[in-house]
């Protein structure tokens, strides 16, 4: 009897161990999901980054001219 009480025990934990198992499964497909979208997110903050900074290296080598104010239009009398 006391083999039959060990192996219902057994049985009633593998169903446990299964769900257990796709859990485990599940986040670490989603941790490698956020890891990849944390890689992405870097690589394209970083191109941002360098494409202003080009920007202002740009606008700082070719300034624009200052602009004449324009005159007020004369009334007609």
């Amino acid at each position: 009897m006391a083999g039959s009480s060990d192996r219902g025990d057994t049985h009633a934990r593998v169903p446990f161990t299964a769900s257990e198992q796709r859990d485990r499964t599940v986040k670490a497909e989603i941790e490698k999901e956020r890891a990849a979208l944390d890689a992405k997110t870097a690589k394209l903050r970083a191109l941002r980054l360098a494409h202003e900074a080009e920007e202002r290296a740009r606008a700082a080598a070719n300034p624009k001219p200052a602009e004449k104010p324009k005159r007020a239009a004369r009334k007609k009398s």
